[in-house]
């Protein structure tokens, strides 16, 4: 990665965090600074000079800059850590908001009855597929029943989690399709059953237009998560796809008058 992808990749995540991009980009500068005039940070963001001083103002108020009011006035970034930091506490209040916000607007009936149906949902793109797969972990109660296809998804997030469940009483079996899956786990997880599939189909013939499975997740015998992707095509976040289907109770016709 070059200095300008590294520049590009941080200002976009910095966008991520909540700052504009002129926000982000004056941030970036006085980073490279010790400390810098409007007309500095203007030559190395390319940001209008009239519109660093805006966004100083909203880096200032975020904690970000420190001002200096001298002729002309200097401006500093805070350090790296101190940054990081703050930032972090202003996304995780912003998430904890959205929380409450949430909950506070969930006001569907809970579903009780003794019926039940099958419900299949589909999931696209890596991250949340992983998101899914670990919240799922971590709410089994009984039996977690995975196989693992693809080698990338041995992560050490994935161990925590597993982890927790065993000491939470809950069965763990665990599958790999290849020797070095299988060692891997059995180097992690010693106290777990693993075992090898020997199913080579899983992996898909070797075809740009072949799907093959990645992983498969049966939590509590309810709830089953299958993930695929395609072998020999480029790997972003949105390479791979999963079904998650689910055994729900469904609501008698007496709950609705009937």
């Amino acid at each position: 990665m070059t200095d300008e992808q590294r520049k590009a990749e941080t200002v976009s995540l910095l966008q991520d965090l909540g700052l504009k991009e002129y926000e982000a980009r004056s941030f970036l500068a006085l980073t490279q600074l010790s400390t810098g005039t409007a007309k500095e940070i203007s030559e190395i963001s390319e940001v209008p000079r009239t519109r660093v001083y805006d966004a100083i103002r909203v880096l200032e108020s975020k904690g970000l800059v420190e001002v200096q009011h001298s002729n002309p006035q200097q401006f500093r970034a805070v350090s790296i850590e101190e940054a990081t930091a703050t930032l972090r506490q202003q996304y995780d209040t912003r998430i904890d908001t959205l929380q409450s916000h949430l909950e506070a607007l969930d006001l569907q009936p809970e579903v009780d009855d003794t019926d039940r149906i099958q419900e299949v949902w589909t999931l696209s793109g890596h991250d949340g597929i992983e998101a899914r797969t670990h919240t799922l972990l971590e709410d089994a109660e009984s039996e977690i029943v995975l196989l693992i296809v693809e080698e990338e998804l041995l992560t050490e997030a994935l161990y925590e989690r597993l982890h927790d469940a065993v000491d939470r009483g809950v069965d763990v079996i665990i599958g790999g399709e290849t020797d070095a899956i299988i060692a891997k786990l059995d180097t992690e997880m010693p106290s777990v059953k693993v075992f090898e599939t020997e199913l080579d189909w899983l992996l898909g013939p070797a075809s740009d237009d072949e799907i093959a499975i990645s992983r498969l997740l049966l939590v509590d015998r309810t709830t089953l998560l299958v993930s695929s992707f395609y072998p020999d095509a480029h790997h972003d976040d949105s390479h791979e796809q999963a079904i998650l289907a689910n055994a729900w109770r469904t609501v008698s016709s007496s709950s609705f008058g009937g």
